[in-house]
C-alpha cells in the first residue's frame, strides 16, 4: 500500500548523525560477567546545531538509538561559517582541543571525534590539535565547548559597537 512520505517525516528527520565510538563494556557480578555495548553518537543539522550522546544496551542498534536520542536532547547552537572566525580552545575532563581557522580548500584536519562534531556543525575548513586524553566522548565535548566560545564577526562588531568593516580592513 502506498503511503505519503511527507506525513511520515518528523522534524528530527533532517538531522545528520555519526557514530564515533562503539565499545564493549563488562560488569562483573556474582554470577559472572554481563556484557553490553556502549555507543557515542554526534548529531547535527549542518547549520550550527550539534549535540553528543552516549547510549548503552545489549545490542548495537539499540545503543546507537539511545545515544542518538540523548544527543538530540543535548543539542546546542554554535556560530558557524565555512571556517572558524578565530582560534578557540577548551578542556573537558582530561581532553583538551585547540581549533584554528584555515584557508579555503584545506578541509577538516582533525581526529575522528573532533571532525565529526565540526562536520555536523557545517564547517568545511579547520585545523585542530587534540591534547591530553584521546577519549572520543571527552574530545567531542571539548570541541563543543570550544565552539561555544567562538563569536561570529557580526556578534563581535555588535558587542564592540563598531562596524564590520573595522575588523575586515587591514
Amino acid at each position: 500500500m502506498f503511503r505519503d512520505r511527507s506525513k511520515m517525516m518528523t522534524p528530527q528527520d533532517d538531522l545528520l548523525d555519526q557514530v564515533i565510538e562503539i565499545k564493549r563494556v563488562t560488569k562483573v557480578v556474582k554470577g559472572g560477567k554481563n556484557f553490553k555495548l556502549s555507543a557515542t553518537v554526534v548529531v547535527g543539522d549542518g547549520a550550527g546545531h550539534v549535540g553528543v550522546g552516549h547510549g548503552k544496551a545489549g545490542e548495537v542498534a539499540i545503543a546507537v538509538a539511545k545515544g542518538r536520542e540523548q544527543a538530540r536532547k543535548s543539542m546546542t547552537n554554535v556560530s558557524f561559517g565555512r571556517t572558524l572566525a578565530h582560534q578557540a580552545g577548551a578542556r573537558f575532563s582530561a581532553s583538551k582541543v585547540i581549533l584554528k581557522p584555515a584557508s579555503a580548500g584545506t578541509g577538516l584536519v582533525a581526529t575522528l571525534p573532533v571532525k565529526a562534531v565540526l562536520q555536523m556543525c557545517g564547517f568545511k575548513d579547520a585545523l585542530t590539535k587534540s591534547l591530553g586524553a584521546h577519549t572520543p566522548y571527552n574530545l567531542a565535548m571539548a570541541t563543543i565547548q570550544a565552539l561555544k566560545g567562538v563569536r561570529s564577526l557580526e556578534e563581535t562588531a555588535r558587542l564592540r559597537n563598531k562596524p564590520i568593516s573595522y575588523f575586515t580592513e587591514r
